[in-house]
């Protein structure tokens, strides 16, 4: 059965990294990192890529503490994530992002990867280890017609 397009972000403070699952929603590729410039120019630059993808359902990474309590971030993404569901008519579901970003962080350290290509790729890394765990997460479930 063909799926529609998922769309994983990690949202940060300057950055959105932005992953996209296949048509089967089996894997998550890393596609870009949108620079935040401001929160109108954010969502018109994500509401193109939904558009451009195909993108039936979104997951945002929520950053929770150890505790599993929410703190100031993920305040914000929340923050950020009411505004986009104004913009956008789509389902939406929050992924625990705990640790995503140290994974990819060393991910790319093990692979060697220089500091400044790391700089670069570490957003969107992120958002496909966060939109590949939802996936994963999901293919468990047996679909209901």
């Amino acid at each position: 059965m063909i799926r529609q397009r998922v769309m994983g972000l990690d949202v940060g403070d300057k950055n959105i990294g932005v992953a996209i699952s296949d048509p089967l929603g089996l894997t998550a590729q890393g596609i870009t990192v949108v620079v935040r410039r401001s929160q109108a120019k954010d969502i018109a630059e994500l509401k193109r890529l939904i558009l451009e993808y195909g993108v039936t359902h979104l997951v945002v990474g929520l950053p929770r503490s150890l505790n599993n309590s929410l703190g100031p971030q993920a305040e914000k993404v929340q923050a950020f994530v009411a505004v986009l569901k104004r913009s956008i008519s789509l389902p939406l579901d929050y992924a625990d992002e705990r640790f995503s970003t140290a994974v990819a962080e060393r991910t790319l350290l093990t692979a060697d990867v220089s500091r400044q290509k790391r700089k670069e790729v570490i957003d969107k890394m992120a958002a496909q280890i966060i939109l590949q765990g939802f996936l994963d997460r999901n293919a468990r479930r047996p679909e209901v017609d």
